[in-house]
């Protein structure tokens, strides 16, 4: 008897080690390229991961971060990476330039960009920019956003310069009196954690068309042959996003386990303005993304007209 339940037991054993072994392989790698160094914009990423939401859809993720902002873009477009964290407007862009993308999800729902300055410089309103010097973040992207936002309210002459991302210098040591593109959730509150006073012109409040701020692209090509597994990402994301509103507390725990160097201060007070904005369902407002798109073409950030419905087919 008991030579036969030895029997019987090595038996369920090696049936569990297989069935494993089975379910690891079967896991399906997936690779995301962030737009940028991790940060409270990214939390549902990791919160998906930690939380296992990747692995309930039989996703095994890994999270890579670009050494520039353009680059997850292009490594998406050529295959060599399946996701990529990007920009409304840069997808636009890159639709317009002829990159093959497709939009797969989104992270980011409203624009965290906006135009910053020091409060208590006398800059009231956007006709108070008259005369000065204004950086931008993104050349080809920012500095045109600039023109269409000094075109729309009437600022006839400033100074553009591009200040990269010497943002908090650039403003605190008087390089110039405003910029374009900085977010609301980062720079803004760097400043106040410095001891200045934010300002900022939210841009769809100003003539700029409101747009997702961060978006989950992929290569035309992974798409199309991906296709349920890029679905299963976006079932995660939205479960993660659901599961950061109900309890923020713990979301915000679990990214600070997973990104242990984030500068804990500066990061929860970023999230309180993020968590509102992220993304309410993984699906674009086609509408929406037209109107920014023809936007886009009518202020000079694209030269080509880009149907959204060939980018947006998920």
């Amino acid at each position: 008897m008991k030579s036969k339940f030895k029997v019987f037991v090595s038996i369920v054993l090696v049936s569990f080690f297989l069935l494993t072994a089975v379910s690891v392989c079967a896991a399906q790698k997936l690779t995301i390229m962030l737009d940028w160094f991790p940060n409270v914009d990214h939390l549902p990423i990791y919160v998906a991961q930690q939380e296992g939401f990747f692995g309930d859809e039989g996703l095994d993720v890994t999270i890579l971060t670009p050494s520039s902002t353009t680059d997850a873009m292009k490594l998406a477009a050529s295959g060599n990476v399946d996701i990529a964290v990007s920009y409304e407007p840069q997808v636009i862009i890159g639709a317009s330039a002829g990159l093959n993308i497709q939009v797969v999800g989104r992270l980011v729902e409203h624009p965290l960009s906006v135009l910053l300055f020091l409060d208590g410089k006398g800059i009231k309103t956007p006709a108070d920019l008259e005369g000065k010097t204004i950086g931008y973040t993104v050349p080809g992207m920012m500095d045109v956003i600039m023109e269409a936002f000094a075109k729309i309210n009437g600022i006839k002459n400033y100074e553009p310069i591009n200040v990269g991302f010497s943002i908090v210098q650039s403003l605190v040591s008087g390089k110039v009196d405003a910029i374009m593109g900085p977010y609301k959730n980062y720079e803004a509150v760097e400043l106040k954690e410095k001891g200045y006073a934010p300002g900022y012109f939210e841009l769809s409040e100003w003539g700029i068309p409101d747009y997702d701020e961060l978006v989950f692209i992929s290569g035309e090509r992974t798409a199309k042959e991906r296709a349920e597994v890029l679905r299963g990402f976006a079932r995660a994301i939205d479960r993660a996003i659901s599961r950061t509103r109900k309890t923020p507390g713990k979301a915000l725990e679990t990214y600070f386990s997973a990104v242990p160097e984030a500068p804990r201060d500066m990061e929860s007070k970023a999230f309180e303005i993020t968590r509102p904005l992220y993304a309410h369902s993984q699906m674009c407002d086609t509408g929406e993304w037209q109107k920014f798109a023809d936007f886009a073409l009518r202020h000079g950030l694209i030269e080509k007209k880009v149907d959204v419905t060939t980018i947006l087919g998920r």
